[in-house]
Parts: C-alpha cells; structure tokens; sequence
C-alpha cells in the first residue's frame, strides 16, 4: 500500500517530468549556462554537459543501490521506496542509453555524407 508520503514524492517526480516535457516543448534553453552549471572560468562545453548528466545517473544508481542493500539487511526502509528509486535508476539509464544511440546515429549519418 502506498502512504501519502510516498505518493508525493510520486506527484513530486511526475511534475519534474511534466516540467521538463514542457521547456522541451517550448525550447528553452536547458544548457549548464542557464541551469547555474557553470565552471569558474563561465563557460560550459559540451562534454562538461554530458559529464555532468552521467554522473546524475550514476549518483541516483548508487543511491538505489544504498537503499536496496540496507532494506536487504533489514533495515527500517519502505519498500516502496526501495522500488521507486529503483525505477527512477532504471528509466535514468534507459534515457541514457537512447539518448546515446540517437546521437551515436547522427554521428554515423553525418560520417556517411558526400562531401
């Protein structure tokens, strides 16, 4: 069963996504610039992007990886929880991995072009 403090943090994730799908739709601009991302010297490339994007997703796989070991030993976690921050490291890799073959394609069709 669900308690209420697990389906607002449902709610809470399903308003980032919706947020997020609403700035894609309008095009704003989500760079390390405009996001506060930015290194010392005020500018961001994009490798420092996708370093940075990559480490989101290995950070919230070792958290699930915490929480799904301590509830392993008997430890006082919800298992609820245990699965929610196991879907959210499992549909962050899953982005990831298209987000990769989409641009490891592009880059295959940019390679295959007649110059």
């Amino acid at each position: 069963m669900i308690n209420p403090t697990n389906a607002g943090n449902i709610e809470s994730v399903l308003s980032q996504i919706r947020q997020y799908q609403g700035q894609a739709a309008a095009g704003v601009n989500l760079s390390p610039e405009a996001t506060g991302d930015v290194k010392a010297t005020g500018t961001a490339g994009f490798a420092d992007s996708i370093k940075g994007a990559l480490q989101e997703v290995n950070a919230t796989q070792q958290t699930a990886k915490t929480q799904r070991t301590a509830y392993e030993r008997g430890e006082d976690i919800p298992l609820t929880d245990v699965v929610m921050s196991m879907q959210k490291s499992s549909l962050a890799f899953e982005a990831t991995l298209q987000i990769r073959n989409k641009v490891l394609k592009a880059y295959e069709e940019i390679m295959n072009m007649p110059v």
